[in-house]
């Protein structure tokens, strides 16, 4: 295989929290990747071509190696010189070899061996004191690795000393391996399913090391040419559809074969025993029913399969969902557990099986592909999430699921509660039955923003160490993370304007999970976008990272077809479906939900006729242009003409906030404001100017009534430019309307709004609709 280095990726700027008028700029990737040397020997095997005209030390500098004749043949003349342009990780092999003496000393041997000289002779030409100086220089590195780690626990994804060649007696990487404090914490930590004498359920735990997981049938699987290429068309088909048993009207969709299947009880279902154990017990607490038939363990199994997933009816915590948000919280939290354990186990057993064999390999070739455990970085997970209340909901119920020996001691467990709490101490119950004084917002709104921690800017590392659990770990050496679209547009943001820094943690990432996705969509959907356009990119700085253990399809610049992605949200939205079908690659397929909706009119209260009005649109991206000319034709005259006041205009983007502003502006309208970006002082003037007549016209956007779910008063006519993303929204806009005999309400709808539509009138109402003829429904 011949040397194929690739340059990093640039990252690309940001935007604020809610999209204006500027668009955040696209990434422009290349994707492929780097290869791996050829090997042979220990792991790698690298003939230097002879050139009359240089020395040995100028041929290992130039980076100028040749891979065996397929047929054979040894002759120099045959030999393929592979040149290319120098890398990132081409200086990071010469600094290996200039570092550490046992690769120079491999070099040398390689070199000798085919000028026919011995290892005697290379011995007499060597500088004596050049072993000694080697081992103070492996020395200093060493204890400078330590320092760095002393007050984290673990060390990076491999100790530097795990240098893998075939060198001579004495200076060989078995010998340069050094079993650490933190390394034997981990064996007792991570490889705690080994331990004979423990059982669960009358069967030794350790039955469930004996199958083979799927993390490991994930991981270890090799994509041929003609897989990539066929993932890299992005055209998904949809083969095959199973009922959701815990959701009414639903059914699970996929591609390829079916993944939906009853899991081995045996292997704990593919699960680390001890994590295993330690889930009974809370779910037991819990006092839950039957685990077997429960919601949290149908969708764990569906993330054991290493699918993309985007399930988006699932009723969230603060919509009286408190049970169903923390079922599948359950099932992604212990998926991620498992999976990061099981990284970390791997890796800790091929440190002591190059430690434990050190004196029986010398001379002798190993297999280089078992060894090859890990990626660029430490991370392995990242979870978005929109608010930091929910970010504390998710952390706490990530450290109880925990095996106890990892949770024995939680550090900066205090500054978590500080930063992300509700004002309420960690001893005390801050889920959302927590009493509060009375207000006349609504409770979804109080539990969400009202009276929890409502900061979108945030980031947070999660690392496992020897003494447990550490919260605020350095973010190259966590295992999981944990932050905000916006917080991570604005470290990708940083890396773009100062060199020094960069956001190569998340060139690793191997579970991708997007809770609350509706949420973001009221932030700031870009960002989301952003952020995954920027995960699994070659890094720009090598981190300590042995790179003859790193997975080949790292190496590769495969690591997206192998990332899973979870999307869950309350609903669906044609910004997911994009991320879902073009940013998310994975080779083991996707599911998705399919529903059919009842509608939310019989919540309606108000006694009025809702006239549903459909304009034509030719494209998708004309439909902006044909809504306004429907509305400015066919609606705003009878507004103009009208003598009565109290018209509330709703409009679901920012957007066609704008354009409708300017639209009104040049029609000389008396009109007031109340978006997203209104200042707090003005909502009051605003609110009093549209209830006395000051103002004939209000302009109200989704957004804001999000953020801030006030009252409007002296809606008489109501005129819905464009239906609300959230169908709860319509509702209490709806029910605005103060009744009288004159009151309207109008709604404006096109076939491209059938996500929407469906949900507010039902799934066959809005089917005939959109199929009609006609262009006018009354719904009374």
């Amino acid at each position: 295989m011949k040397s194929n280095f690739k340059k990093s990726a640039a990252l690309k700027p940001h935007t604020g929290r809610f999209p204006k008028d500027d668009k955040v700029e696209k990434f422009d990737v290349k994707r492929s990747g780097f290869k791996r040397p050829h090997k042979a020997g220990v792991f790698v095997e690298r003939k230097i071509v002879k050139k009359k005209s240089s020395t040995d030390e100028d041929r290992v500098e130039s980076g100028e190696f040749y891979e065996k004749p397929m047929n054979g043949s040894s002759s120099e003349e045959e030999a393929e010189v592979v040149r290319r342009e120098s890398t990132i990780y081409d200086d990071l092999l010469k600094r290996l070899g200039s570092r550490n003496e046992s690769v120079a000393n491999a070099f040398r041997r390689r070199q000798r061996e085919e000028h026919g000289e011995s290892e005697t002779d290379e011995e007499a030409d060597s500088d004596p004191d050049s072993q000694s100086d080697a081992d103070e220089n492996d020395d200093d590195l060493e204890s400078l690795s330590e320092a760095d780690e002393r007050d984290d626990g673990d060390n990076n994804e491999s100790p530097r000393s795990h240098t893998i060649a075939n060198a001579p007696k004495g200076t060989g990487i078995y010998s340069s391996i050094k079993l650490r404090e933190d390394m034997e914490l981990d064996d007792a930590l991570f490889d705690s399913d080994e331990e004979s004498d423990s059982v669960l359920n009358d069967q030794p735990l350790s039955e469930a090391c004996m199958t083979t997981s799927t993390f490991d049938s994930h991981v270890n699987y090799k994509l041929s040419s003609r897989e990539v290429d066929e993932l890299l068309k992005t055209k998904w088909s949809y083969t095959w559809k199973m009922p959701a048993l815990t959701m009414k009207n639903c059914n699970w969709r996929g591609t390829g074969e079916c993944c939906i299947k009853d899991l081995d009880m045996t292997s704990y279902y593919s699960l680390k025993a001890k994590l295993y154990k330690n889930w009974m017990e809370v779910f037991k607490a819990s006092g839950s029913g039957e685990f077997h038939q429960s919601k949290q363990k149908m969708f764990f199994s569906l993330c054991n399969s290493y699918c993309d997933i985007m399930h988006h009816n699932k009723k969230p915590f603060y919509l009286k969902g408190l049970e169903e948000d923390s079922n599948i919280m359950d099932g992604y939290l212990i998926h991620s557990l498992n999976h990061v354990l099981r990284s970390r186990d791997l890796m800790s057993k091929n440190d002591r099986k190059l430690a434990k064999n050190q004196e029986n390999v010398e001379g002798k070739d190993l297999n280089s592909e078992a060894y090859l455990d890990r990626g660029f970085t430490r991370p392995k997970v990242l979870i978005l999430l929109p608010l930091a209340g929910i970010a504390r909901r998710v952390i706490k119920k990530l450290i109880q699921l925990t095996p106890p020996k990892l949770k024995d001691k939680v550090e900066n467990i205090q500054r978590f509660y500080e930063e992300f709490g509700s004002g309420i101490t960690k001893d005390q119950d801050d889920s959302e039955n927590t009493k509060t004084k009375m207000s006349t917002k609504p409770s979804d709104f109080e539990a969400l923003l009202g009276r929890d921690n409502n900061n979108d800017h945030f980031m947070i590392g999660v690392k496992f160490t020897k003494r447990g659990i550490k919260l605020y770990g350095d973010f190259y050496t966590s295992d999981i993370l944990v932050a905000s679209p916006l917080g991570l547009i604005t470290k990708i943001g940083e890396a773009e304007v100062n060199k020094e820094k960069d956001v190569d943690y998340l060139s690793s990432i191997e579970i991708l999970i997007i809770d609350h996705a509706d949420v973001m969509l009221m932030q700031n959907w870009s960002h989301v976008k952003a952020v995954v356009e920027q995960l699994n990119q070659l890094p720009s700085k090598q981190r300590g990272t042995d790179i003859m253990r790193i997975r080949p399809w790292y190496l590769d610049g495969q690591a997206r077809f192998y990332r899973q992605t979870i999307i869950l949200s309350s609903h669906i939205n044609p910004d997911f479906n994009a991320l879902f079908h073009q940013h998310c690659f994975n080779y083991q397929g996707k599911v998705k939900l399919e529903c059919k909706y009842r509608g939310v009119l019989s919540k309606i209260l108000t006694q009025v006729q809702q006239i549903y009005e459909r304009f034509d649109t030719e494209s998708i991206a004309g439909d902006d242009d044909s809504r306004l000319e429907y509305f400015s034709k066919k609606v705003f005259p009878k507004i103009k003409d009208s003598v009565q006041d109290g018209v509330m205009i709703f409009v679901s983007s920012y957007f066609e906030f704008v354009r409708l502003r300017n639209y009104l502006k040049s029609q000389a309208a008396s009109f007031c404001l109340f978006g997203e970006y209104i200042k707090p002082n003005d909502i009051s003037h605003v609110r009093g100017q549209f209830f006395r007549g000051e103002k004939r016209i209000m302009l109200y956007t989704e957004r804001a009534h999000f953020y801030y779910r006030y009252k409007i008063r002296g809606v008489k006519n109501l005129l819905i430019y464009s239906l609300p993303e959230r169908k709860e929204f319509y509702p209490e806009i709806v029910n605005f309307l103060e009744p009288s005999t004159d009151m309207t309400c109008t709604i404006l709808f096109s076939r491209l709004d059938y996500l929407r539509l469906e949900r507010v009138v039902g799934s066959t109402a809005a089917k005939r609709m959109v199929d009609s003829d006609k262009g006018v429904f009354v719904f009374a």
